[in-house]
């Protein structure tokens, strides 16, 4: 799961590399944000993670909350939810240019990436909502905020989707369940995420309906 995250990440930051400033003041489909907000949103997802391993560990005992269940539609997707998160990733880029928001997502994943691999697959983990996970459940959440994302940023960029095998790999078990493959996981991955109107093969797929916000 950390070298699902960490190629995502890579290959967003080569993609944003050198990107001229007028660029990051698009708009994207998350509105209000721009490119570089919503990179911010990306920056603070991702580093939830060492801030959560920094904490301690819920018991053995919880009852464990899947990544899809993470996803699960109550208070966190809430209209005062929704204003916090536009407006603390509105926070991380303001006054800081475009170049510095990817220096500091490619930070962030370096750390989430060291912390992850010190702490172990088996480490439990409660998130800021107060889920019990395993630490990998909550990466694979990482993984789906940085890769969707992804397809949001290159978007608003005209640019076309630098998805990644490994990160398309855990999005479609997340969805469609171990050894299940979508004949292309973009177009697929896109149409489950409301990034693309695809009903038949979402009628033929049958994917996992996840919330998003």
């Amino acid at each position: 799961m950390i070298d699902a995250l960490v190629a995502e990440a890579a290959a967003l930051q080569k993609a944003l590399s050198g990107l001229p400033a007028p660029e990051w003041e698009r708009p994207t489909r998350c509105p209000p944000w721009t490119v570089s907000d919503l990179l911010g949103h990306v920056v603070q997802a991702v580093g939830r993670t060492p801030q959560m391993l920094a904490a301690p560990a819920p018991p053995r005992s919880a009852t464990l909350v899947t990544a899809a269940g993470y996803y699960r539609p109550d208070e966190r997707f809430s209209s005062s939810a929704t204003a916090g998160r536009i407006m603390s990733a509105q926070e991380v880029a303001a006054g800081r240019s475009g170049a510095a928001v990817l220096a500091g997502f490619s930070a962030t994943v370096a750390e989430t990436a060291r912390s992850s691999r010190v702490a172990g697959p088996d480490r439990l983990v409660r998130t800021r909502h107060g889920d019990p996970m395993l630490l990998t459940e909550f990466l694979a959440t990482r993984v789906v905020e940085t890769a969707v994302h992804g397809l949001d940023l290159a978007d608003a960029l005209d640019r076309p989707a630098w998805l990644t095998t490994e990160a398309a790999a855990v999005i479609e078990d997340l969805l469609l369940g171990p050894g299940r493959h979508a004949p292309s996981a973009e177009r697929f991955i896109r149409a489950a995420t409301g990034r693309g109107p695809d009903p038949e093969l979402l009628a033929r797929l049958r994917p996992r309906r996840l919330t998003l916000g």
